[in-house]
């Protein structure tokens, strides 16, 4: 079986079970989805599905709504997290290139 991100970022669940997850309502939940906060995919019926990620966020969300904290200021801070992500990624790549063609090689270090 693959890492534990494979099964949290699966899309499965349906908003009546992340309602009971979360104690959210599902206005709440698509209200969120409306600040694009959280990005449901939709079955061929329309049918909202979640992942196990999207839960935890929905609950991380809440917790700062109940603290006072606007959702323009958490989408900002969400936009903030993943350009910090991508440039620790480009990063890395770069760095990994630099090993690679400092030693020779091809497709990184598993490639002999």
């Amino acid at each position: 079986m693959g890492s534990d991100s494979s099964y949290k970022d699966r899309k499965v669940i349906t908003i009546g079970i992340v309602r009971e997850l979360t104690g959210l309502s599902e206005r709440q939940i698509r209200y969120y989805e409306e600040r694009r906060l959280i990005f449901p995919e939709r079955t061929p019926g329309g049918s909202r599905r979640y992942s196990f990620s999207d839960v935890e966020l929905l609950v991380e969300i809440a917790n700062k709504i109940e603290d006072g904290v606007q959702t323009h200021e958490i989408r900002k801070e969400m936009l903030r997290k993943e350009k910090l992500q991508n440039q620790e990624e480009l990063k890395r790549q770069m760095i990994q290139g630099q090993l690679n063609a400092q030693f020779g090689l091809r497709n990184g270090p598993s490639s002999r």
